[in-house]
């Protein structure tokens, strides 16, 4: 009967060593791919429950939430503002890349200039590319005179935030970013910190560029909190599969271990004789018993697959010494001897 030790000594092989590195090493992964999903679902549950919030809130003036030179808080991201002045349609700025509809254009970005000289970048929405890379689009004008805008505030835009590369180069009144330092930079007069999305203003204009749309909520993280489960899941299936591999293979050693053996090739099975076993004598055939007669009976000889000698060749083609008086040999018509009575 095997034991424990002889049963398991599998496990020290180099195959099965090789399978408990793997398994130790994902196992681990998993959990920190889990934890990451769960953070990530925290993350966007808080942001999309922030956002949500703000876009229900009541608009305020946007000099509440900002100032020149200032920053945009995350907390006040996407809040509904107002604010009133005079398009700048001089500094206006076409941002590059920018796709909505599933088709690439520009945003419009106009600045626009309050009572106390202090200004205000309003993105007044989108335009379709031109018909070639270096065709400019249609852009509508914007409102001459005082209008009153409503918009959703956004921060500045950054390589960081974003994910787009700035880069020098681009044709004049061009932008890849809506970055407002850079952009205040080339204007007489100082910017508040971020930007906003147009709503609606009032007067409205007679032709405008389609409106941005409102930011896409989502299910707040919820496909990243089914992630962290299933992530986690797997690890039940590795140590589960491991478990199981391990308690085949050795189920398996232990029944080869006490099942008898199967007999090979040339080997006996069983009832069979083995090779030392004396071989059973094989019935005479009727031609190798040469008639006698009547009375008399011939054993068959045992002999008779030996091949003869001269000797006994020449003793067999001459008459039994042995014969009865009055008895001679007559030969059969098969050849064979028989003895004749006189």
């Amino acid at each position: 009967m095997p034991t424990l030790d002889d049963v398991y000594r599998f496990l020290l092989t180099p195959r099965w060593l090789a399978l408990h590195v793997v398994v130790l090493l994902v196992i681990p992964a998993f959990v920190l791919l889990g934890q990451w999903q769960f953070g990530r679902f925290e993350e966007r549950s808080t942001s999309s429950h922030q956002i949500t919030g703000n876009l229900a809130a009541a608009p305020v003036a946007v000099e509440e939430l900002t100032s020149p030179g200032g920053t945009v808080s995350t907390q006040d991201k996407y809040r509904t503002v107002l604010t009133k002045g005079t398009y700048d349609a001089g500094a206006q700025l076409l941002v590059r890349r920018r796709v909505q509809d599933k088709a690439v254009g520009f945003y419009v970005l106009t600045p626009l200039v309050t009572a106390d000289g202090t200004g205000v970048l309003v993105n007044r929405g989108w335009v379709r590319a031109g018909s070639t890379a270096d065709a400019l689009p249609e852009v509508p004008a914007p409102s001459s005179g005082e209008v009153t805008v409503t918009g959703r505030l956004r921060p500045t835009e950054t390589e960081e935030t974003s994910g787009i590369r700035d880069r020098a180069g681009l044709p004049a009144g061009q932008v890849l970013l809506i970055n407002t330092e850079a952009i205040g930079r080339g204007l007489p007069y100082r910017l508040l910190g971020g930007y906003v999305d147009l709503i609606e203003q009032s007067p409205a204009a007679a032709v405008a560029p389609a409106p941005v749309p409102a930011p896409d909520v989502g299910e707040g993280g919820g496909l990243n909190l089914a992630y962290g489960v299933q992530w986690w899941l797997f690890i039940g299936v590795a140590i589960g599969g491991w478990v199981l591999l391990i308690r085949r293979e050795a189920a398996d050693l232990k029944a080869a271990a006490t099942t008898p053996g199967e007999p090979g090739p040339g080997e006996p099975g069983d009832g069979e004789p083995g090779p030392d076993a004396p071989s059973r004598s094989a019935a005479p055939s009727v031609s190798s018993v040469s008639p006698g007669p009547p009375g008399r009976s011939s054993a068959p000889d045992d002999s008779s697959d030996e091949p003869s000698s001269p000797d006994d060749s020449a003793e067999s083609a001459e008459p039994a010494a042995s014969s009865r008086p009055g008895e001679s040999a007559v030969s059969s018509p098969s050849g064979e001897s028989a003895d004749l009575r006189a």
